[in-house]
Order: structure tokens, then C-alpha cells, then sequence
């Protein structure tokens, strides 16, 4: 993927390393549209920094109709996806209540990202440089005790971008994953303020730098997360997951 001179959507925007990464591409000399939930939020992103905004829930498929339509007519440019929304819930299985909370998870971090790939692959086939990237997980590698259904759905992410690979290639879509490590964003309560968690401006900025520097890469990978994403290669992965589960909850 270039770096620059692309029309970038990337749903679930509005914080963390969405925003982040919307930021830093919009700096790099891309036009960039950024989704979500709350049209305050999203008033507010295009006023003080003149991003593209559109109203998108990734775990409403109407939603996702209407919003990639509205963006591809407002940026017939649009080349790159990066489908970013996503949620983590403490899940304890052992109880009961947990179904909802893990069926909200599938909904957004699995049917998300797969419906919007669904919505723009046809569009993003015909368009020159064009790449898809999702976001996975170190957990999608070695599962955190406490969060089951995410760990699920960052697997099936790994395996979806895996095999998309294999079927866009011929068409000229670039799928690149990225896997982020715990961040400092408010994906779980306390997260924000963990000190076992990398600060976001410095992922981002590892980020930029991994895509600038390798164009063609499959998986951006921070240093910081190949603990988790290279145990079972390593022959280290009793140890990988003993030692992340007997951390804070969210050194993943």
C-alpha cells in the first residue's frame, strides 16, 4: 500500500488507534472518512481537523449499505478500507449471562467488518492501489482467560484476511492485517492508564512506519506484539499464554 495519495474510509474512527491512524494518514497527504455512531463526535473530527465524516453502526448491515453507498458517491476515489470498529467484553462462561455480551462481540468484530468488506470489494476491484485493511489481535494468537469471544472473533479475522489475500491478489486488492498489542485506548476500563499497555501514539507512529517503509507487507506487526503473534512458532506458547494471563488483563 502507498502511503500516500489514497482515499481512505475507515469505520470506528472517532478514538483510539482509529483516529490515531486517520490522523496520521490524513497527514501523509490522503483524503481520509471516518465513521461512527455519534454525529456530535463526528461534527466536532471534521471541524477541527477537516476529515470526512459519515454516520456508520458496523453492527447494523443496513447501516453499513447506507454508509459505504453515501461514501462511494461522495469519494468515487475511495481505494482503501481499513475496517477498524471493533469491542471487548469480560466474558466469564462459567456463570450465566454472559450470551449477550459475546453475541454483541461476533456482531461487531466478525459480521462488521465482514459486511463491510462485502459492500465495497465489487468497488474496490476497480480502483488503482486499492487495499483492505483489517484489524486482528495478538489475542488472535494467545487467548486472554478473561475475553473469549474477542479472542474468537481476532482469530477468525487472522483467518479471513488470510484467505481474502488469496482471492483479491488477482484483482489487485492488497489485504493487510493489522495486529495490534494491548494500547492505550478504552477498548477495556482501565486500559487508558495501563502501564502494561503500549501508549497509542506510539503504535501509531510504528505504525506509519512499518507501512511506509514495507508497501507490500501482509501483517504490520510492532515489535510489541510479537510476543503474542509468534509463540506457537517460537515453540513458546504454554509460556506465552501462562505468562499473559497471569498479567493485568489487558497486557494482551
Amino acid at each position: 500500500m502507498n502511503i500516500t495519495g489514497n482515499t481512505v474510509f475507515i469505520p470506528g474512527a472517532t478514538s483510539g488507534i482509529g483516529l490515531a491512524l486517520a490522523l496520521r494518514l490524513q497527514a501523509k497527504g490522503n483524503t481520509v472518512v471516518v465513521g461512527g455512531r455519534r454525529t456530535d463526535v463526528l461534527e466536532r473530527l471534521a471541524a477541527e481537523h477537516g476529515l470526512g465524516t459519515v454516520r456508520i453502526d458496523v453492527a447494523d448491515p443496513v447501516s453499513i449499505e447506507e454508509a459505504t453507498a453515501h461514501v462511494v458517491a461522495r469519494h468515487p476515489g475511495l481505494n482503501v478500507l481499513v475496517a477498524m470498529a471493533g469491542i471487548m467484553r469480560s466474558e466469564d462462561w462459567t456463570t450465566p449471562g454472559f450470551l449477550a455480551d459475546a453475541e454483541a462481540v461476533v456482531t461487531t468484530n466478525l459480521l462488521g467488518p465482514i459486511r463491510l468488506i462485502a459492500a465495497l470489494t465489487e468497488h474496490l476491484r476497480k480502483q488503482p492501489g486499492a487495499a483492505i485493511i483489517t484489524v486482528s489481535s495478538g489475542l488472535a494468537h494467545a487467548p486472554l482467560r478473561i475475553t473469549p469471544s474477542y479472542n474468537a472473533t481476532k482469530a477468525a479475522i487472522h483467518m479471513l484476511s488470510e484467505t481474502l489475500r488469496l482471492q483479491l491478489a488477482p484483482a489487485g486488492v492488497q489485504v493487510i492485517e493489522l495486529v495490534p498489542p494491548s494500547v492505550r485506548t478504552a477498548l477495556l476500563p482501565g486500559q487508558e492508564t495501563s502501564d502494561l499497555a503500549m501508549p497509542l501514539d506510539e503504535f501509531a507512529d510504528e505504525v506509519m512506519t512499518l507501512l511506509e517503509a514495507r508497501p507490500d507487507s501482509t501483517e504490520i506487526l510492532v515489535e510489541r506484539v510479537k510476543f503474542l503473534r509468534f509463540g506457537a512458532e517460537r515453540g513458546d506458547y504454554d509460556e506465552v499464554v501462562a505468562t499473559l494471563n497471569a498479567s493485568d488483563p489487558h497486557a494482551r
